[in-house]
């Protein structure tokens, strides 16, 4: 047996035992180092995850240590020892979007932590193609190049170039993710945000301009900013109602509005805007391996503010505290990792 964090039921958590895994001979253990919460884990801490039965493990953003590698692995493409990252989806093969070679958007998807038990617990057992090599990363960056590398799937959908200016709205993880990718892509990029502590980190992930949406209204600080056009590429990372409808109206003719936060309720929108801008709507969902290895460029780069991104590191022993916390406080939080073993 192994210890585990396990969100029993709504508001509950518990650190409990559950089975060690029995890796097959194409997988690969991994000794798990430091998980960070997603929002997703957070929605299954407060019952608003509907693809969550529990109880369940949560994590899916994973530093961890190759500790056991599978006979059918091939050979020299992973070392005991090595740190490394998981792509913590799962893709069918048999779904249009895995036809069309998207997996990331599988119709089946099960991701770590949402419809199978997640990462924290002492040991992993995945499947060698999800294994993600980034040389020369710490584990505190290891453990930020999912939530990261969904932003930067985003920008990708966005089809973000440097003739561009893009709009990032929420400046969490993801978000950042989305102000880092633009920058490297050479796009002007403006961050919006309640909150001025994120801004900043915004300011230091790359983006030219940051907006506070609670001081100004948004759709005409926009328009100021960009010669009354509106952003080439709104990408929104929140998932409110509000933010789903002013990306619309931040938008400039013919733009491209990215969504990747899950709205909570019914958003309403006037649907002259779609037709009369004639703009690109997109969906964005998880990310891809190519969009890890690019974070882990970029993070290799010391092209992100790392420390800053971190709110705080806790134990596994602290985690079900810190998730609380986070539901108590959820502005003043970028992201809690959980370190499995005490660094």
């Amino acid at each position: 047996m192994m210890r585990a964090l396990l969100i029993d039921e709504v508001g509950h958590t518990r650190l409990g035992t559950v089975a060690e895994p029995t890796p097959g001979t194409s997988d690969v253990l991994l000794r798990v180092q430091t998980v960070g919460f997603c929002g997703s884990d957070l929605n299954t801490w407060r019952g608003l995850n509907p693809l969550v039965a529990y109880p369940r493990v949560p994590g899916h953003e994973i530093a961890a240590t190759v500790e056991q590698v599978g006979r059918a692995v091939p050979r020299g493409l992973l070392t005991l020892g090595m740190d490394v990252t998981v792509l913590p989806y799962t893709a069918c093969g048999r779904c249009a979007a895995c036809q069309r070679g998207r997996g990331n958007a599988c119709r089946d998807n099960q991701t770590l932590g949402v419809q199978r038990d997640g990462a924290l617990t002492e040991w992993l057992a995945v499947p060698w193609e999800k294994v993600v090599r980034a040389d020369g990363l710490s584990r505190r960056e290891l453990a930020l190049v999912e939530p990261l590398s969904v932003g930067f799937h985003a920008v990708h959908r966005g089809r973000v170039t440097e003739s561009d200016t893009v709009v990032v709205i929420g400046c969490g993880a993801v978000g950042l993710g989305a102000v880092a990718a633009a920058r490297e892509r050479g796009a002007r990029t403006i961050a919006v945000d309640v909150d001025d502590a994120k801004l900043e980190i915004a300011r230091k992930a790359g983006a030219a301009i940051t907006l506070n949406s609670d001081a100004a209204s948004l759709p005409a600080r926009i328009q100021d900013l960009t010669d009354g056009d509106g952003a080439d590429v709104v990408v929104e990372a929140v998932g409110i109602p509000d933010t789903f409808v002013a990306a619309i109206h931040a938008a400039a003719f013919t733009g491209r509005v990215v969504y990747i936060g899950y709205a909570k309720a019914p958003v309403a929108y006037d649907t002259s805007q779609f037709v009369k801008k004639e703009l690109d709507i997109l969906g964005s969902r998880n990310a891809t391996i190519e969009d890890f290895r690019a974070v882990a460029v970029m993070l290799a780069g010391g092209h992100f503010p790392v420390n800053d991104a971190v709110t705080r590191s806790v134990s596994l022993d602290d985690a079900g505290n810190a998730l609380a916390e986070w539901d108590r406080t959820p502005g003043a939080i970028t992201r809690i990792h959980v370190n499995v073993v005490v660094i």
